[in-house]
């Protein structure tokens, strides 16, 4: 290995520039060069680089995002958007990359094995934490400990005016996000994309709150299950109380990642790159129990909805 690409795909989360640095001063360790690839996927059929070094990565392990972008480029999927990325390999003449991203971006790393022979190894990184292979992705901490402040902050006006509050979090698919922000700040209700709700229900149970003594309610929405402009809605029509809805949005993926992320990317980031040279590929390093796994990067998958499920019947409990 003399030479290899860094591409950062998917959604940005907070610690790809901590994964990004690992990366690079691993592989300058090893004797190796390092180019990043620009615009992530279309970057990659643009041709778009940049020449990493250790100085050039210094100073970026605090930063949220990613210095080398990510742009989608579903015509890979194409033979025309194929071409171009040919193309570009053959420019390049890597001998390995390391993709940090999430399955969409594993899916692209398993084409590069198989049309172009191209050795990759993956780092998991997504806010969503539904990549199956580890117990938890870059990013994901720093967008619930965001998710947890903001709703902590909410909580205030909402006691103070007696209101209730519909906080919207990411999550299209998977609600794992939502749940432990839930759990975290002791929500009243949580709504997921995995588990049908009648908001008969929810209206039921905040009422069954205030007859308890309660004041306010606070009411977490992944974005998958519903929109918090029309969930706030229907809860105001049904209970006649005052209800304000806040969807925290793309600020959950921004923001410098918190201690815990620019550990697991700095670790995942070494070992990914190690991984590449002792000429394990192929596959998507992890942490499992706190130790390194690997797992196929072939066929990933979004994980299943097992611990949503466990973290939403732990929210039954709490209530």
């Amino acid at each position: 290995m003399k030479r290899i690409g860094i591409l950062t795909g998917g959604g940005d989360a907070a610690g790809m520039n901590t994964a990004v640095r690992a990366v690079v001063r691993t592989a300058h360790g090893l004797g190796a060069e390092t180019i990043g690839i620009r615009k992530g996927w279309r970057g990659l059929a643009e041709g778009t680089t940049m020449e990493l070094c250790p100085r050039r990565v210094s100073g970026i392990l605090h930063q949220g995002g990613t210095i080398l972008q990510t742009f989608r480029y579903p015509e890979f999927a194409t033979d025309e958007g194929t071409a171009p990325v040919a193309k570009t390999l053959e420019k390049l003449k890597l001998d390995g990359m390391i993709i940090i991203g999430g399955d969409g971006s594993f899916r692209g790393g398993t084409k590069l094995i198989k049309e172009f022979g191209l050795p990759v190894v993956g780092v998991p990184a997504t806010i969503d934490n539904d990549i199956p292979g580890t117990d938890i992705s870059i990013g994901f901490d720093t967008a619930l400990n965001i998710a947890i402040d903001a709703v902590d902050k909410i909580r205030d006006t909402a006691t103070s005016h007696g209101r209730i509050f519909v906080i919207e979090v990411m999550g299209r698919e998977y609600g794992l996000l939502a749940a432990q922000t839930a759990i975290a700040t002791g929500a009243e209700e949580v709504l997921l994309p995995e588990i049908p709700f009648d908001l008969d229900d929810v209206c039921r149970n905040i009422s069954e709150g205030y007859r308890r003594g309660k004041e306010h309610a606070i009411i977490i929405v992944a974005e998958g299950a519903g929109k918090a402009s029309y969930i706030s809605y229907e809860i105001k029509d049904r209970l006649k109380r005052s209800v304000r809805m806040v969807v925290l949005g793309h600020v959950q993926r921004g923001g410098s990642p918190s201690g815990y992320d620019r550990i697991l990317a700095s670790r995942l980031g070494h070992r990914a790159t190690e991984m590449l040279f002792e000429g394990k590929h192929g596959l998507m390093v992890g942490v499992v129990a706190n130790k390194f796994k690997t797992s196929s990067l072939d066929k990933k998958t979004k994980a299943p909805a097992k611990s949503v499920l466990r973290d939403a019947r732990l929210m039954e409990i709490l209530v």
